[in-house]
């Protein structure tokens, strides 16, 4: 693994629980981990459970115990990591979004399927396709439940940097990741959006805000804030359906505030993240005097990768969503199965963000979203 702060630590969670859980045809041996900082990667390999520390990534996919290389560093060194890996013959898993621009992407995708042909997978992660609740809805508008889809309505909101006095990191840095709420936050709903329905949205129309422009840097000074703060923006899928996104990391109040419904010709469904174990369901088809949304406990045997879990009832959190990612990687490894999302998929979801921007930066105007 590249990276080891918030999403190493997220990312090391599934890799050590995966094979606890379920019955894999293969076992994760977390055998490195490397960061910049040789102290403090060793401490994160302790702390996180890897047998060994590198300090330069290139040694790392040198390694011949190493098989898969799994990427949590900023955007900007995901391309070069991930490209690296797939031609020295690794399996790459890549956090989201897949890159900093649709050239990179485009590069990781050419990699991907070079790769693919000598039997090597290539992934990227987005975990929240492994809520079981999400996944589950995924499998109720594939079975017609909603039926013809019209709406989807998406809003990704935090609260971090509301404090004007909130210091700057790379994610407030183009160089480093790319955008700013739209692609930290915005990539998530956008993949769900378009995974849910089952289809890619084709055009879109935005506007974004950076509200505080300058933040304190940790000599004293100030630097400029080069990323969005919010973005909202309106789509069309390929279907017509109609769609509206919402992403903000200055919403007050709101700590990891992700909600989704679609709504279709027989029903809705709604999600909401701080209530990650329920999935909210309208069936239009019933009478009128008892019809209405009604709660969707997803704890079941039946519901998707709960019946290696708990007992009924017994809810599951954030992250789980890791170690079903590390679960569904193993078993694309193992059967050579086309892994999803894929880094195609990746490349799709950036060039909505694409086109976002470019909406937003001509007063936006209707952007197409290349197919």
């Amino acid at each position: 693994m590249v990276g080891y702060a918030f999403m190493g630590a997220a990312h090391s969670q599934g890799w050590r629980t995966a094979g606890r859980v379920f019955d894999l045809p293969l076992r994760p041996a977390m055998n490195a981990v490397c960061g910049r900082d040789a102290t403090a990667v060793r401490a994160a390999a302790r702390k996180l459970g890897w047998a060994a520390a590198e300090t330069d990534w290139r040694q790392l996919i040198a390694r011949d115990d190493v098989q898969l290389v799994d990427i949590c560093t900023p955007g900007d060194s995901h391309a070069e990591i991930a490209v690296a890996a797939l031609e020295a013959g690794k399996h790459v898993l890549c956090e989201k979004p897949l890159a900093n621009s649709v050239a990179e992407a485009q590069a990781m995708v050419r990699a991907a399927e070079a790769a693919l042909t000598r039997g090597q997978i290539a992934m990227v992660g987005f975990n929240y396709r492994r809520t079981p609740a999400l996944a589950l809805a995924r499998r109720m508008v594939a079975a017609g439940r909603i039926g013809t889809l019209r709406h989807v309505r998406a809003t990704y909101l935090q609260d971090w940097l509301v404090d004007p006095t909130a210091p700057m990191g790379w994610r407030l840095r183009r160089e480093h990741a790319g955008s700013g709420a739209l692609g930290d936050l915005g990539a998530h709903i956008v993949d769900l959006a378009q995974h849910l329905a089952g289809e890619r949205l084709t055009g879109v129309s935005a506007v974004t805000a950076t509200f505080v422009a300058e933040r304190p840097l940790s000599d004293g000074g100030r630097g400029r804030v080069t990323v969005d703060d919010a973005a909202l923006f309106t789509g069309r899928f390929a279907s017509g359906a109609l769609a509206s996104f919402e992403t903000s990391r200055a919403a007050a109040g709101r700590k990891n505030s992700l909600r989704i419904e679609l709504n279709g010709e027989r029903g809705s469904l709604a999600f909401d993240l701080e209530r990650l174990n329920e999935l909210s369901f309208h069936d239009q088809t019933e009478p009128a005097d008892a019809a209405g949304f009604r709660r969707i406990l997803v704890t079941e045997p039946d519901h998707p990768y709960l019946k290696a879990w708990w007992p009924p009832g017994h809810g599951l959190g954030y992250e789980h969503t890791f170690v079903h990612q590390a679960r569904d990687l193993v078993q694309a490894i193992a059967t050579g199965a086309p892994p999803e999302p894929s880094f195609a998929d990746g490349l799709q979801v950036q060039r909505v963000l694409a086109a976002v921007e470019e909406s937003a930066a001509k007063n936006s105007v209707h952007t197409p979203v290349p197919a």
